[in-house]
């Protein structure tokens, strides 16, 4: 029997499975193909570029998969040679996409980007519109596989892509929910693919059903008008959820988690930062580690673990996020040097 529990200072809550679950780990949405040039040089100006893979959801897998957990990711993708790349790398990284389906005559979305150092801004483009993924219904999904895991994780991107996506998290969450699944549910923001306010309407009734949220603290202002310093402004977010633990990301200045009445920071770890993209998805992929980790999770652990990751993250090139077990720990307890012998 597999136990998840997440507490408050004022009462326990228990999510409890009576049986064993396939999965400890699986996330719904798009994976993209990113193309990148080198810092300094323009994408009006190239002649080349470098080909990584990316997903908010499936960077969360990956990672999480590479610690050590059983995890998978679902989609949908076109069946041509780009999107089976796509596969094998998961694949590669240990996560499961053996219900991704395939469909043929459609595109895989792709994203280019721009690196810049200041005071010019890194710029990203997408071409991901009428993506395969992006037509997801609730056909398309093998719900038995998809539920058969510990923890769900969706994201605010995902319902931006579609009206049909938008449909898609409501019933996987309201699913997830009748089967005892834990719901972690990233903002992910973009406002590339949708205005604050649209995305601020559409994600209330997201959020609102969350047992995880984490939400950079610049979305909850934006989004859904939460005011002032990091604990009034979790207070405010903690209104709008049934959420248990509410996570907040502030950049430089680190994290913060509010569980019930129970407020506490993280500072950020120093770091030499080589590619900022990717990051809060290794911050969530931190959380759910250490929720995953024991029966009763310490909720500084949780912050802990979303901080070191999201450093690791910030230290290498590409979305996903390429660790091991004894590099986190090594990292947890201070005891990373310029070299490893």
């Amino acid at each position: 029997m597999v136990t998840i529990r997440v507490y408050n200072p004022t009462y326990q809550t228990m999510i409890q499975s009576t049986r064993s679950h396939r999965f400890d780990f699986v996330s719904l949405g798009e994976s993209m193909l990113r193309l990148s040039v080198p810092t300094g040089r323009r994408l009006d100006d190239t002649r080349s570029l470098d080909l990584e893979f990316a997903g908010a959801e499936s960077n969360v897998s990956v990672a999480l998969a590479r610690l050590g957990w059983r995890t998978a990711w679902v989609s949908r993708l076109p069946d041509h040679a780009l999107a089976q790349s796509l596969l094998r790398a998961l694949r590669a990284d240990g996560v499961d996409i053996s219900a991704v389906k395939t469909v043929p005559g459609e595109r895989i979305g792709t994203y280019f980007i721009e690196y810049a150092t200041p005071p010019r801004a890194t710029q990203v483009i997408y071409d991901r519109a009428n993506s395969a993924a992006a037509h997801m219904t609730s056909a398309d999904i093998d719900w038995d596989y998809l539920l058969d895991t510990r923890v769900l994780h969706l994201t605010g991107i995902t319902a931006a892509l579609s009206d049909t996506c938008y449909s898609l998290l409501i019933e996987a969450m309201e699913r997830a929910h009748s089967g005892g699944v834990i719901v972690s549910f990233d903002v992910n923001f973009r406002a590339k693919l949708w205005t604050a306010s649209s995305a601020g309407e559409k994600l209330r009734p997201l959020i609102a059903e969350a047992d995880l949220l984490l939400c950079k603290a610049a979305d909850a202002a934006a989004l859904f008008g939460c005011q002032g310093e990091a604990p009034q402004l979790m207070a405010e977010l903690q209104t709008l959820t049934r959420a248990q633990a509410i996570y907040c990301t502030f950049g430089e200045h680190g994290a913060a988690l509010l569980s019930g009445n129970e407020f506490m920071t993280q500072p950020a770890i120093p770091v030499q930062i080589v590619d900022r993209i990717g990051s809060g998805d290794a911050f969530a992929a931190g959380v759910i580690d250490a929720c995953l980790s024991s029966s009763t999770p310490a909720l500084r652990d949780s912050l802990r673990h979303g901080v070191a990751l999201a450093a690791i993250a910030l230290s290498q090139f590409g979305d996903r996020v390429l660790t091991s077990r004894s590099e986190l720990n090594a990292i947890l307890a201070s005891e990373q040097s310029d070299i490893s012998r």
